[in-house]
Formats: structure tokens, sequence, C-alpha cells
């Protein structure tokens, strides 16, 4: 216990952390103070060197597979104790890509997305039971960051205000054709039908996320306007007025940067607008979380802002509009989370006690990472055209002050 308690005091300007051996030995390692204090027993002799070794993939692993428990405290508790003591402003959480691993074209070639493969990726996440989703989303099933204009909203509010603030950006006239990539269930698409009376196609690789759209669309009697195909962006074909991405742009894959916004730009009208919201890291890109990589969301990679501006630049999609949502992901995923605590017994019933365990440290890994760590969600406006907007952004404004009172009602 001695190299993980000389560890802990160092790592460690606040709180304390208790450790439990297998055998029942308790010690207590870190500097007090105001800071939190979490005691975690560990279960079996090998998990402790087992965490040492690869802490950022085993500790994960070891409180989904319970081999490690927390008494005092949530494993949010340990994180935040932990995380929060090497923030991102303090010169914590570094991008890792060529130190780890060498040369980072090589490691790019290693983690392309083709077609096949990014279908088996989508399919390995968001076709998990439709049901679990119902459980810890808000009631239009919006699973990406919300946007928090007070603190103390609902999830449901603060995503319909994440709907207007998108749609404001995109200066949607009626009449207009929209290309959705990555429209999940559809929430987006039927909004933007809704509020401004455009055409949208929306495209997934997800069977159960399409089901699900196409159903909504024939209830609310816009089938006919809002159409959704199980297609990859790649094989998308026509010409857009406007592109919107939600969270998709984090399954495209470092290696195909280029050839996304390419394809954006083929599908764009010469007059067209984009914008691309998506996770992505402050300072330089790093290697996907080893965690999140293996058992959430395989084959993802968060962008840089530079990383996204070299490869739109390569093809002339001119950056119209930039906006960081710094923690608004915190308090989506904190609100997820408490839904999960709420709906725990459902969400075992539907998987089991392990599952639970995996998807509680996916979203308190994710809360710590926003609020300390280096990620942060971007939303980037292009176009072909320097005169497709607007001179000012006034427009914005006045939009989302229209759109809002619609998206909540």
């Amino acid at each position: 216990m001695s190299m993980i308690g000389r560890f802990i005091d160092k790592l460690l300007p606040s709180g304390r952390i208790t450790i439990v051996s297998a055998s029942g030995q308790r010690e207590t390692y870190g500097r007090g103070g105001p800071g939190k204090e979490v005691t975690v027993r560990l279960h079996d002799k090998g998990v402790l060197l087992s965490i040492l070794r690869n802490p950022r993939l085993n500790i994960g692993e070891a409180y989904m597979d319970g081999r490690i428990s927390i008494e005092n405290g949530t494993i949010l508790d340990l994180l935040e104790l932990v995380v929060g003591a090497n923030p991102f402003e303090a010169g914590g959480h570094k991008g890792t890509l060529k130190k780890k691993h060498g040369n980072p074209l090589k490691a790019l070639i290693r983690r392309r997305n083709d077609a096949r493969r990014s279908r088996r990726n989508v399919a390995h996440h968001y076709d998990l039971d439709g049901r679990l989703y119902r459980l810890f989303l808000d009631p239009d099933l919006q699973y990406s960051c919300a946007y928090f204009t007070d603190p103390a909203n609902s999830l449901e509010t603060a995503q319909a205000d994440k709907k207007a603030h998108i749609a404001a950006k995109l200066d949607l006239k009626p009449g207009h054709r929209v290309l959705d990539i990555g429209c999940g269930w559809g929430g987006m698409a039927l909004f933007l039908n809704r509020i401004a009376g455009v055409e949208v196609l929306g495209v997934t690789l997800s069977e159960e996320q399409l089901a699900v759209a196409r159903k909504r669309a024939e209830e609310a009697g816009v089938a006919d306007k809002v159409k959704f195909e199980l297609i990859d962006y790649r094989s998308v074909t026509g010409r857009f007025d406007r592109i919107v991405s939600v969270g998709m742009f984090e399954h495209v894959g470092a290696a195909h940067y280029m050839e996304f916004f390419g394809k954006c730009r083929e599908l764009l009208a010469d007059d067209g607008v984009m914008l691309l919201h998506t996770i992505g890291k402050y300072g330089k890109a790093g290697v996907p979380d080893p965690f999140t990589d293996k058992w959430i969301f395989p084959g993802y990679h968060l962008p840089s802002l530079s990383q996204m501006q070299a490869a739109s630049e390569e093809v002339r999609l001119i950056c119209t509009d930039v906006e960081t949502l710094r923690v608004h992901y915190a308090y989506t995923l904190r609100h997820w989370l408490n839904n999960c605590y709420a709906h725990r017994a459902e969400i075992e019933a539907l998987y089991d006690e392990r599952f639970f365990r995996m998807w509680e440290f996916y979203l308190a890994g994710g809360i710590v990472a926003f609020e300390h760590g280096a990620m942060n969600n971007f939303q980037v406006q292009y176009v072909r055209d320097r005169r497709a907007l607007p001179l000012t952004r006034d427009y914005m404004a006045e939009a989302e002050a229209r759109y809002r009172p619609l998206a909540r009602s």
C-alpha cells in the first residue's frame, strides 16, 4: 500500500482517500483540508497492481467488474477528487499522441474508420435497447450537449434551448433543403421543419435510431418533408442549402477529417451554411481515453480546434463563427447520471449490474473531463461563399429569440 500512498499524498492538494485492502486493512492518504473524503474497498489482492499498471483503463474496468467499490461517496466523488487535483488550466491533461505512439501518422492509419467499421462502431453504442436512452435522456431523446441559459434549468428546457441556439446559427429560410448528418432519433430534424418550414434529410448508421426517427416523422404528419435514411455521410448525393451535424463528428476519426469536410463542401450549395457541433479538446488533441474507446465509443476521436480548422481550410470551407461551450456538457451529464441513479433498477433489469457500473463510470468520467479536464464543445459555422450570411451576427440573436419559445412549447 506504500506505493499508492506516496502517489496519492503527492497527487492530492486537499481531500483524503481511505483504501481498504482485500484483507480488511485500512489506510488513509492525502493532505486533508476542505476536499472530499472517499473510501475505496479493494476486493482482491491483484486489483491495486492492475490499476497502477494502466490506471486510465483499469480503474474503470475494476469498478465495472466489482473488483473495487466506493463505500464513502461515489465513483464520481473519487474521480472529482483525483482529476480535480490536476485541472487542465493548471497544466494537466496534455495531448500525448506523439509521445505515446511515436509516429502520429501510423497511429491515425491504425484507427481508420471506413464505412463498414463506422457502421459497426455506431451499432455498438446507438443500437442498445432504446428503453435505456428513454430512461436517462430528455423526452426528445437529445443525446448531445444541452445549452444552459440558466444552470438551474431542467434538462428538457436546456435541450430545447440547444436546438434553438443551433437553428439560429443556420439562418434558415422556408423551403431550404437541410441535411442532418448523424440525425439521432430525429429530434433536431423535426424541430427545424417545425419552426422554419424547411425540408430535412437525416442520415444515420443506427438501425434503432432510424426506426424511431421515421416513426416520429409519420406521427407528426411530416414524413414527406422530414425523411431519414440509413446511409453513411460519404454516400449522400445532391446539394443542400444547409448542413447541420450534432454529436457525430466525434465518430469520424482524425484520419478522415479532410474527407469529411471535403464531402460537406461538395454537398453544400454555393450560398449554403453549415453548423458543426462536436465535443472537442482544449489545446492539442491526444489519444482517445482507453476505457471509453474499448467499452463505450469504439473508434472515436475528439478534435482540437486546430485540427478542425486545418482540415476545413484545405477544402476551402470558410469558418464564419466559433463558439466554445465550456461547461454546458458537465451540467448535461450530471442530469443524465442523476436520471440513471433514479432508474437504476430498471437499467439493471434491461442489462445487469455490471452494465450499470460501466455506464455510471462513463458518465462520471465525462463530468470530470468537462469540469476539470481538456474536454469542451465546439460549435463551428462554415460557408463556401463569404457573402452567404448577413454582415453582422445580429441575425443569430434575433432568430434565437423567436425560436426559443417555440422550442420550449
